[in-house]
Parts: structure tokens; sequence; C-alpha cells
């Protein structure tokens, strides 16, 4: 005996929206598209079937009281409609759920490095699938219902006798006039042709969190499309792309850049002010800053996403030497290298504990 009850995994006082969240977990864990192994796919027909009528309030109601279900199944028509369940059924499997659930959707939505570090929040319109307004989802007209195959008596399939080496055998197929479905549709809806839903386009309000980048998604459950039947909606995934910055990089919370700086200025030291994610900051050099130094400026990079806080903005000093000196200019450097005990052609050999050394073997590390 099977239990419409434990084949969702809900209790008997489970409430309307209890039922519609089990069966919208399990129908996208055994949709047939997901995943087609026959066995799978008997499950997801199981628990089809067992929504199909919890979810009605009267067909609950009326399970409630004594309805019972045996392999899909129902004993109420005598001794050889049980018959028929053990030995005429020939592998049957019952009929096609009319409900489906409907399929995930996803959307590429791009931020620039500004709404990825607070936040923004976005209206976005889709075409998707949503229940027919004309017959909700019921694929009928004038509020009809589904009328019981004449064919396959509402079994879904046709039995018939086949002869083969061992003998006489017994198979089954799909119902050819109700398409497996044990139903049929005298009377379609002219809006959506029976099929219960109808594409339309659809305005979605998306949250994108302070601190996302490329590849973080964003789940909107219900939001996707309507399955077959009025069944439930599936999900909308929101994937971000973030666009390239004109003078900042990101690395995960810490953003860069680089800051031009004249010789005399990273000599003498200086404050310069440059424009952050927050505004204006100042960047404070300090007297005899070489080229290459990093200035950090805490709390000014990216914030983290879930934890919190924001990263540093990392500013890389690079010392402008100047170029094409005039005759004053020339002279002038001139003195000051004499001043400072300079002579032409001066330079050092540095060890591996710094310089151009300790770059390199920083940028192959990483």
């Amino acid at each position: 005996m099977s239990d419409f009850y434990e084949t969702l995994g809900v209790s008997r006082e489970a409430s309307a929206d209890e039922i519609k969240r089990s069966y919208r977990k399990l129908a996208r864990e055994l949709h047939p598209d997901v995943n087609p192994d026959p066995e799978v796919q008997d499950k997801f027909k199981e628990i089809t079937a067992a929504y199909e009528t919890l979810s009605d309030p009267k067909k609950r109601q009326n399970y409630d009281m004594g309805g019972s279900n045996f392999g899909g199944a129902n004993f109420g028509g005598g001794f050889s409609d049980i018959m028929d369940a053990f030995f005429g059924g020939g592998g049957s499997r019952g009929p096609r759920p009319r409900m489906r659930a409907g399929q995930d959707s996803l959307i590429r939505i791009q931020v620039d490095l500004h709404e990825a570090c607070f936040g923004v929040e976005r209206d976005i319109s889709v075409e998707s699938a949503v229940v027919c307004p004309k017959c909700s989802g019921s694929g009928c007209i004038d509020g009809g219902q589904p009328s019981v195959c004449a064919v396959c008596k509402g079994r879904g399939e046709t039995q018939q006798v086949v002869r083969s080496v061992i003998g006489q055998v017994m198979t089954s197929r799909p119902c050819g006039p109700c398409s497996g479905y044990g139903s049929v549709i005298a009377n379609p809806c002219r809006e959506c042709a029976g099929e219960g839903r109808v594409r339309a386009r659809q305005d979605i309000h998306v949250k994108i969190p302070a601190g996302v980048e490329t590849g973080n998604r964003i789940q909107l459950s219900g939001r996707g499309e309507v399955g077959h039947g009025g069944g439930p909606a599936g999900d909308v995934y929101v994937e971000i792309v973030e666009t390239e910055h004109e003078y900042l990089i990101r690395e995960r919370d810490t953003l860069h850049m680089s800051l031009a700086v004249s010789m005399t200025s990273a000599a003498i030291g200086t404050t310069v002010s440059v424009e952050s994610l927050d505004g204006p900051v100042d960047v404070h050099i300090k007297a005899g800053t070489q080229s290459g130094t990093p200035v950090a400026i805490k709390g000014k990079g990216m914030t983290r996403l879930r934890h919190g806080g924001r990263g540093d903005l990392i500013v890389h000093i690079e010392v402008a030497t100047p170029t094409k000196l005039n005759r004053e200019e020339e002279d002038l450097l001139k003195k000051f290298a004499e001043l400072r005990g300079e002579k032409s052609g001066d330079a050092h050999v540095k060890g591996h504990d710094g310089g151009i050394f300790s770059k390199i073997k920083g940028a192959f590390s990483k």
C-alpha cells in the first residue's frame, strides 16, 4: 500500500504550502530532464500523482476518508480490476501526470565595481511561462476538467496480446488518443491550447547584495517557468558578471590602483587626492618613496560578501622619471648630483633581500 503523505515526505496534518514545497523540492530532484533513469521516472510519477490528489482539497478529503492507492490502480471497480493490477498490467506504470514542475532559468546581469561593492537593486523583464489566466492552469475552457479517456479507461496505457516463442505475452504501450495521460481535454482552452500555461513577459525585482563578484548566483525561488498543466514554477538563478573598472583592479576584497608621481614629490614627500569608490581620499607619500612602493588605505576596498567589513585599497606608487630636459633643467640635476656626491655611471647590484628580485619572486609565488 502506497501512502501519498509518505510519498511526499509530509505528515497527514501538513498544510497546503508544506505539501507544495515538498513536491517542488522532490520534483526538481526527480524530473526526467534531470535524471532519465526509469526507476527515478517512476518515482517522479508517484510524487506527481500524490501531489495532484493532496493539493486538491476535495480529492484530499476523499483520500483521507478512505481512498487508497496500489500501483496507481483504484480497487473500487471489482475483482477484474484487482486481477488487472496483479497480472494484466504487463509492467503498467499508470497514466502520465498532466501537471509537471517548471524549468529553472538562468539570467546574467552586469554590474559595475561600485554596484558590486555596495549592492544594488534591479528590475529586470524576462519572458517566461506563466499560469494561463484564462483557464487557471486546467487547460480546459470555461472551468471544465479533463475527462477519463474512453479507450484506456484512465490507465494511460493500452494492452494487447502478442505471440512469441514462449507463447502469448501481454504488452502495454502508451494510449494514443490521450497520449498516455489517462484523460482527454475535450474542449481545450483557446488561450493556452490545453497546456495550462502561456508565454508572457514578467518583471522580476532582484536585490544584489554587497560584495558579489563574477560567477556568484542569486536564487529566486518560484520565479522560473510554470510547469505544464499549471505545475509549480521553477527557480530563477541570477548570475553576476562584473564589468572592468577604468583604473581599479579587484583581487577578492582588495582593490589595487597605480599612481604616478613626480621624482621630486617622491623625494621630498607629498599628499595626493585620488578618487576611490567612496569618493576622494588622501594618499600620503613619505619622503624618499621608491617606485613600486605600496600605500595601503584601510577599509576602502571591496565589501566582504556574507562576512561584512571591507578590504583595503592598495595604491602602488610609480615614480615618473623626467624626460626631454632643457639645458637649465639638466644643469640643475647635475648640480644636485654633485651636492649628493653622485657620479655619472654609479650603480649598485642589489641582493635577494630587496629590489627587483623580491618583486619577481613575489610574482611567481602567487
